[in-house]
């Protein structure tokens, strides 16, 4: 299922760019809705939504929450590009996990140190929301990214939002490959978001640290079960070693 999703997400993907290219939909215009989209594809709005954020990794189209996507160039730009073909390459998924465990790991230390009550209260709203669609594939991957993201914006250093805005297509994929994973292979979901508490609890706490290590560890998890190898981070463990004991804990605590 999900080798034949990231197929459509091509397919629709390259259908899309030429239509960019050939002027189908000029610069400046917006495309339409992923709702139709979808109907003229006769695909899942989920795979429209990846289908565009290949299109905005590749410098072709702008989309912001609310306003749609509007088409910002008919050829990609040039720069710094993270590969995206995740969806045939395990060693490059492999690597999206590993600059996670660094990239997420600190924002949560941050966070734990800097966060506001608002934040806390972002954070809990998410995963009230995600604990009631546990079994929700498309929901928890937007929800699962909303919390990561979340994340990032309680450091409130920007560069942290940016950089994971930048990163989207690749989170998104590594994060649809988790959670259909968990999906498959209950009770994974609910261990999933056992993990994203214990993750809440250590910013609550202000427990940088226990925060830095919950994140890692929840990506540690999430590689392993997907069967990636990730060379040399079973041996630095040792931060990890801080939850140990608090998630013995955990699994034994109701998921709400």
């Amino acid at each position: 299922m999900t080798a034949k999703l990231n197929s459509l997400t091509a397919q629709v993907a390259d259908l899309l760019q030429e239509a960019i290219c050939s002027g189908v939909y000029p610069v400046g215009t917006k495309l339409p809705s992923g709702k139709a989209l979808g109907q003229m594809h006769g695909v899942s709005q989920a795979v429209i939504r990846e289908a565009t954020e290949r299109l905005r990794s590749k410098g072709l189209i702008d989309s912001r929450q609310g306003s749609g996507c509007v088409v910002k160039a008919r050829t990609e730009a040039d720069g710094f590009k993270v590969l995206s073909g995740m969806d045939t390459d395990r060693l490059e998924l492999a690597s999206v996990f590993e600059l996670r465990l660094d990239l997420e790991g600190s924002a949560a230390g941050l966070a734990a140190v800097r966060r506001t009550d608002a934040d806390l209260e972002k954070l809990s709203g998410i995963l009230t929301v995600l604990g009631e669609n546990l079994l929700d594939l498309d929901a928890g991957v937007e929800l699962d990214l909303a919390f990561h993201t979340a994340i990032a914006g309680a450091t409130h250093n920007p560069y942290y939002g940016t950089l994971l805005k930048y990163l989207n297509l690749q989170l998104r994929q590594a994060v649809h490959a988790a959670r259909y994973n968990a999906h498959v292979n209950e009770p994974l979901p609910q261990t999933v978001q056992r993990e994203h508490l214990a993750v809440f609890e250590a910013i609550r706490a202000r427990d940088a640290n226990r925060a830095r290590a919950a994140v890692m560890l929840h990506l540690q998890r999430a590689a392993c079960h997907l069967g990636l190898d990730i060379p040399g981070r079973d041996r630095n463990s040792g931060m990890l070693e801080a939850v140990t004991q608090h998630r013995r804990r955990d699994t034994e605590a109701p998921v709400r």
